[in-house]
Order: C-alpha cells, then sequence, then structure tokens
C-alpha cells in the first residue's frame, strides 16, 4: 500500500490521516454506508479484516426480494421497504439485478389457497411498482413436459422479485465510494478504536504484512456484520447496546433441476422456505437454512443434517430427484440477527437496528450496525447518515436512489444493450461477453477497450477468463487470490477445470506483484493525500 501510510508510535497519532467517518467491515452494510458518506462530502475510510463481502454478503441466496415470508410475522414495513427497494437498485444496477418468476407450489400443509391469494395481493400492493409484474395464480398440468413438479401439486402461485450477484453489488458501491475518494482497506484489521484528544484514534493491521497503521477519524461506524458485538466488547472494551444471534445459512450449486426462468419457492412443514433459483445458465441455486450457530463465522460450512434437509425438500417437490453426489458446491454464511428472543431462528426478524453513542460532550459518535438485509443496505445506509447528520452538519443531501451504481448507466434494455457490445466486439465469445456483460456493466469497457482479437487480452483461460480481466480484477477490485477471483468476483470457479485453476495460479503468481504496484498509483494514494490534509 502507499509509502504514506506509515507505521506511527501509537502514543503519537498527530500526524496520522484524518478522516470524518472510519468505518469497520467491508460487507454490504459497510460498503454501502461508506459510499453514501462520501457522496455526501465526507472524507471516509473503510477497513475489511479480509476481502470484500468474504463473509455474509456472499453467502446470502442471491435475491433482491420484499420477503415474501414475512409478511407471516406481520413484518409489514419491513417488506413495504423491501419491495420499494427492488424498483430503486433494479434502476441502479441493471447489470447485476434482473427480473425473475417466483413460483410457490400449493401443498396441502401450507395455509388455504384464498389466504396466499390474499397475502399475493399484498406483496403486489404494500408499495409502488411499476417495472415487476404482478402475481397471479397457477393450475399446473402434470402431463406438461415443460412442468417440473411432482405430480400431485395442481396448483401454485407466481410473483415476481429479483436475482442479484450478491458479492459484486458490494464491490459496486465500493468502487463508487472510492472513486468519490473513499480510502478502501482489505485484508486490513482494526486492532484498536479509542476516544482520545478530540477524535477516534484508530489502530489497524495490514496482514500480509504485519504493517500497523495509524487513523484518526470524527466518528466510528462498526458494520462488523457477525463481528459487531464482538468488536465493542474486545476492541473497545464496553457493553454492546444489542445482542447479536448469528444464524447460519447454508446453499448449494447443482446441474440444473428444471427448464425455464423461473424460480421455485418451497415451504416446508416446518414453515421453513427453500428457494430453487436458475443459477449462471446450467445449474440451479438450492437453499437456505436456518440454524443457530456458535461457532467461528470464518469457520462455518453446511453440515450433513442442513445438507440432507435441503435434498429431501427438493425431492418432495420436483419430478428430477438429486442426490448428494450432484453437488458441485457448498457454501455456508452466518447472518448475524438482532436478538428479538424469537423461540426459532427462522423467525428472528431481519430487519436492521442502528445504535448510536457518543463521549461525555456528546461528540465522536459510534454508530453500530445489527441485522439487516441485502435488499434494504442502501436505505440502511441513508438511516445512518441521517443520524450521524447532528455531527456533520456539513453534509450534503441524499443522492444514492437515483444514482446508477458504477456499470448501471445503461441507456437501453440489457439484451439491447448487449446485442450493441456484440457488435462492437464481434470477436468475442458470446458466452463470454455475456458473463461479462452482467458482471461489469458498461465498465466492460476498462476491460476490452481498444482490443480487435481474443489474444489482444493476453494469457485467456480455457475460454473464460482473460489475463486482462484478471488484471482489471486486482487492480480496480481488490482481488487478489483464487478465492476472491473465481468464487466472488466471478463463479468460474463451477465451470474452470483442476487444469484451468493451476493457469491462473501462474498468472497470479507471475504478476500479481506488478499488479498490487500498480494500485499504489491509483485512486488510493489520492485518498490518504487528501486525509492528510483535513
Amino acid at each position: 500500500m502507499n509509502a504514506e501510510i506509515t507505521s506511527l508510535n501509537p502514543f503519537h497519532t498527530e500526524s496520522a490521516p484524518t478522516f470524518d467517518l472510519f468505518v469497520i467491515g467491508g460487507g454490504i452494510n459497510g460498503v454501502g454506508i461508506a459510499n453514501d458518506a462520501t457522496g455526501r462530502g465526507l472524507s471516509v475510510a473503510l477497513v475489511e479484516q479480509a476481502d470484500l463481502a468474504s463473509a455474509t454478503s456472499s453467502a446470502s441466496s442471491k435475491l433482491i426480494h420484499g420477503g415474501l415470508r414475512y409478511l407471516e410475522q406481520y413484518e409489514f414495513r419491513l417488506v413495504r421497504d423491501a419491495l420499494a427497494e427492488r424498483e430503486t437498485l433494479l434502476a441502479k444496477a441493471p447489470h447485476l439485478i434482473k427480473q425473475m418468476r417466483f413460483i410457490l407450489p400449493h401443498r396441502p400443509h401450507l395455509r388455504p389457497a384464498w389466504m396466499i391469494r390474499i397475502g399475493m395481493f399484498l406483496y403486489d400492493h404494500l408499495s409502488t411498482r411499476s417495472r415487476l409484474a404482478g402475481s397471479r395464480t397457477l393450475q399446473l398440468d402434470a402431463n406438461d413436459p415443460s412442468n417440473p413438479l411432482e405430480a400431485s401439486i395442481t396448483t401454485g402461485f407466481e410473483y415476481s422479485d429479483c436475482q442479484v450477484d450478491d458479492a459484486r453489488l458490494v464491490v459496486a458501491n465500493a468502487i463508487q465510494a472510492r472513486d468519490q475518494g473513499a480510502l478502501v482497506l482489505t485484508r486490513t484489521r482494526c486492532q484498536r478504536a479509542e476516544r482520545k484528544d478530540g477524535f477516534w484514534h484508530i489502530a489497524v493491521e495490514q496482514l500480509d504484512s504485519g504493517q500497523v497503521r495509524h487513523f484518526r477519524a470524527r466518528a466510528l461506524v462498526n458494520a462488523a456484520g457477525p463481528w459487531a458485538q464482538q468488536f465493542i466488547e474486545e476492541n473497545l472494551h464496553a457493553r454492546s447496546p444489542r445482542h447479536v444471534r448469528l444464524i447460519k445459512g447454508s446453499h448449494f450449486v447443482v446441474p440444473r433441476i428444471h427448464e425455464g426462468n423461473q424460480a421455485y419457492i418451497l415451504q416446508n412443514e416446518d414453515h421453513r422456505i427453500v428457494f430453487v433459483i436458475p443459477y449462471n445458465e446450467l445449474f440451479s441455486l438450492v437453499g437456505t437454512t436456518d440454524k443457530e450457530y456458535h461457532g467461528d463465522p470464518r469457520e462455518v460450512q453446511i453440515d450433513a443434517e442442513e445438507e440432507q434437509y435441503l435434498l429431501d425438500v427438493v425431492n418432495r417437490h420436483f419430478k428430477h430427484q438429486i442426490e448428494s453426489k450432484d453437488i458441485l458446491w457448498r457454501y455456508s454464511g452466518v447472518r448475524p440477527l438482532c436478538d428479538d428472543e424469537s423461540d426459532s431462528p427462522s423467525a428472528i426478524t431481519r430487519d436492521y437496528t442502528l445504535e448510536i453513542e457518543t463521549d461525555i460532550h456528546q461528540q465522536l459518535p459510534l454508530l453500530s450496525v445489527f441485522g439487516g438485509k441485502l435488499t434494504t443496505y442502501r436505505k440502511l445506509a441513508e438511516s445512518a447518515l441521517h443520524m450521524l447528520q447532528p455531527h456533520f452538519p456539513q453534509m450534503e443531501p441524499e443522492w444514492t436512489e437515483s444514482t446508477p451504481l458504477p456499470g448501471g448507466n445503461i441507456e437501453h434494455d440489457f439484451e439491447e444493450w448487449l446485442g450493441l457490445l456484440t457488435k462492437r466486439w464481434p470477436w468475442m465469445p458470446n458466452h463470454m461477453l455475456r458473463r461479462m456483460a452482467h458482471a461489469y456493466g458498461t465498465r466492460i469497457q476498462m476491460i476490452l477497450g481498444n482490443a480487435t482479437k481474443l489474444s489482444d487480452l493476453g494469457c485467456v483461460i480455457e475460454g473464460e477468463l482473460s489475463e486482462a480481466e484478471l488484471r482489471y480484477l486486482v487492480t480496480e477490485e481488490w482481488a487478489q487470490t483464487e478465492e476472491d477471483l473465481l468464487w466472488r468476483r466471478s463463479k468460474l470457479g463451477l465451470f474452470l477445470s483442476e487444469a484451468g485453476v493451476a493457469t491462473l495460479r501462474h498468472l497470479l503468481e507471475e504478476h500479481l506483484p506488478a499488479w498490487k504496484e500498480a494500485i499504489n498509483q491509483g485512486p488510493q494514494a489520492s485518498a490518504v493525500r487528501l486525509a492528510q490534509r483535513s
């Protein structure tokens, strides 16, 4: 990283870079707050102990949705806000988010069909809906070859929600924050933070080098997700205002179970929900589970009970049967939910709680984020900045609702725009161009540029991943490892062979030092210089 950030005597930090806001945590809530604050004219730094979106934010069901099942829990405000955000986020990031129809098969153990239809009516009308189609009742024909459901299921309900690339949504917010002047440091852990001499004094350690760096800030944001309570208790040596319950959610990916672009939402006898979602053209994503978790969030994994539970739910609904040997990828995450004393993990609210506390002079705020969901991250960030407003009267107005995320400034229908890309780069393999268009939106220009043939992009691994794209991901998107590249920035881990992965490792060994050096000359260096002048 930059020479300007130097290791300083921990008791003499007057020359440390000073920011308005220092954010702990590089998940969706942390980057959302950092992005919103930077766009309002605040100087912002963010540190993440691992990779961006490396915990909860990349282990979701990859949906932007209102949360149909939360209606049963009378979470009307949460559902209304989430429904409204579907439309907003779809406009902000049409490359990362797409509309999807969901089918809820009706089974004898569910509520009566008329009651579900009323719920669907509420789902359609709790918030203004202009882009997504409304719900309808379906009569399912067991003899229809396009119907993948088991023969006894004769009725279903269809409605709209959205699918999202969750990790890339996080990265897009981080890019926008950085490009507006924020300092974003990954693989950097906050060691301690304390109020002293009119500032927050923060010490962080860059984990790959062991170097300790010091910063000052006027406000601290704790968006550490599963570690939010632990951060307060261990780093700040204070009592957390909220207790966090860690709920494990597990998923797996199998070869495509059904044809068509529709997803399925399956409600089990225990009232838990399992999604079966078309994923990356060739696959089906199955999840999630809800299970209390008491271990290290970094070590979370799907267990045999969860795996069998998901297999059983799918096999009770679909003609095509799956088993453990069909699973191509398993992943688990820990949802840090604000403890509302619910008996069942699936009944714990997915709403967020923001807590703010100051010093005895009502200065140096600490804002902590507990709970939340991917869909409402932008509203959470606006709420956080509203709470911090009294401490930053110079803060500019809200701006994120109508501003596209990086790559999202697409002026045409996505398929129409993709056709224009095909005309500009006709030599690109169609599947590769489509994947990159969805991943980067209009920023695809930064990778393909003036290339006139595939070889202009350098080495291309198995027709999927080019050297030019790798360089972009390292220099522009904080990627450094095989896992960052194959499972968060892309899902090419599902496609590359062992030989392809070996080629990737070789390219990283050969080029990573030079690519990382290029980062030092980019926007991050400017962010540090700006902070030092604050």
